[in-house]
């Protein structure tokens, strides 16, 4: 398994999350409700590319239970599947309300325009950024003949499939 730290390169950090993520147009935004229990919601992710300060950057319902839930435990998960391209990523952050106008409108899209038909200043509208610390990936390089051919082989020898991709984690911060 590969480790990538920020210490490494911080850029090398931010491009390989970017390039697994940048085509998934829709993430799981996972949070701990008061009661314990974690809630995932679908959310999309409005970064044109991971900030400087390893930012990810949403809009949000300010009367969703998402904004209640991180006000309460800022650490949150965010998912990215694309089945597609056999990749996966998982990352864990910290979330908070920004107040910016200038993020808001530079973020700013048709799509979000949809949500909230008060426009950017739409009362119910926050800019949510969550800062990256840590996320783990997976991402299959061989094609699904060569994996399924893989995974019979596993299945006869019972020997777990080796070498369809890899997996490795990117530690932004501590």
């Amino acid at each position: 398994m590969d480790t990538i730290n920020e210490h490494d390169n911080a850029a090398e950090c931010r491009d390989k999350l970017w390039k697994l993520i940048k085509g998934t147009r829709f993430c799981m935004f996972g949070t701990q409700h008061a009661n314990g229990q974690f809630h995932s919601r679908p959310m999309t992710t409005q970064n044109r590319a991971i900030d400087e300060d390893d930012s990810l950057w949403f809009f949000m319902s300010r009367r969703g239970d998402a904004a209640a839930d991180f006000a309460a435990r800022p650490e949150v998960n965010i998912s990215y599947a694309n089945p597609d391209d056999d990749s996966y990523v998982s990352i864990s952050g910290r979330a908070a309300v920004v107040t910016d106008p200038g993020k808001v409108n530079e973020l700013w899209t048709k799509m979000a325009a949809a949500w909230f038909p008060g426009g950017q200043e739409d009362p119910n509208l926050i800019l949510v950024r969550v800062r990256i610390a840590h996320a783990h990936y997976w991402d299959v390089k061989e094609s699904k003949l060569r994996q399924l051919y893989e995974m019979g082989k596993a299945v006869l020898t019972g020997k777990p499939p080796k070498d369809l991709g890899e997996s490795g984690d990117v530690v932004m911060r501590g």
